[in-house]
């Protein structure tokens, strides 16, 4: 029979010498939607509200601060639904896709941004389905470690403005305050490829002496300014909004 010191020597080495299991990560301590109803959340929906803990993607919005148009769609036979997004940007309708992958949990997807390198865990905070939703989206970029809070108001209508008090109450409950929400402007549907055409008022001409050198900046091509609103996406991983 062993004797409680040899007990305690034997604990000692199996615990030294037992492999160490990696920590699982632990879930957000943020809860979807009780009793979520994927079915009832997918359709049309619109972006009309936004705020977020990214600079650059705050600098961003703020320029162009449109109503995105959503269309949510899931294949039952799946295991992920599309988000697909369209909006005006740069006076072009442009449309982005995004794939979502369920969960365990009912109401929180997750979809990951490879030239970010970042994970995106999105929730269904809240939604009575037929006017307003809630969304939390919370993004990882690695190897950085960058994190981001995105918190954004769905409406089923361009002009519904129902489930603002408690979108506001959410942004203050995750650090931000309401008046740095940016509240979408309603620019009409667009199609695809379409674009906005803008009168040009004509300026004054300025007599300038040939002797006088001026510093021309070279003008921004659709590449370089695609790439430039890729670098102010970076902190964001947010591929839904304009």
């Amino acid at each position: 029979m062993l004797s409680a010191g040899s007990v305690v020597s034997l604990l000692v080495l199996w615990s030294a010498w037992t492999p160490q299991v990696a920590p699982v990560h632990p879930e957000p301590l943020i809860l979807a939607q009780e009793n979520f109803n994927q079915s009832q959340f997918m359709g049309k929906w619109y972006e009309v509200a936004v705020v977020a803990t990214c600079p650059h993607y705050m600098q961003r919005k703020r320029g162009n601060p449109v109503i995105v148009a959503l269309e949510l769609q899931h294949v039952a036979s799946e295991a992920n639904f599309t988000m697909t997004a369209t909006s005006f940007r740069n006076g072009i309708c442009k449309q982005t896709s995004t794939d979502y992958s369920l969960t365990n949990t009912p109401g929180r997807f997750f979809y990951h941004v490879a030239r970010f390198g970042a994970d995106v865990d999105s929730f269904v905070v809240h939604t009575n389905y037929d006017e307003y939703a809630m969304m939390l989206l919370l993004s990882t970029e690695m190897p950085s470690g960058n994190k981001t809070t995105i918190v954004k108001l769905y409406s089923r209508t361009m002009n519904e403005t129902a489930g603002l008090d408690s979108f506001k109450t959410l942004v203050r409950q995750h650090g931000m305050s309401d008046d740095t929400i940016i509240m979408n402007h309603n620019k009409g549907e667009c199609v695809p490829g379409e674009q906005v055409t803008t009168p040009i008022t004509a300026q004054p001409q300025i007599f300038v002496p040939e002797r006088v050198k001026r510093n021309v900046l070279p003008p921004v091509v659709p590449a370089q300014e695609e790439e430039l609103l890729t670098r102010m996406d970076r902190c964001s991983g947010d591929k839904s909004s304009n």
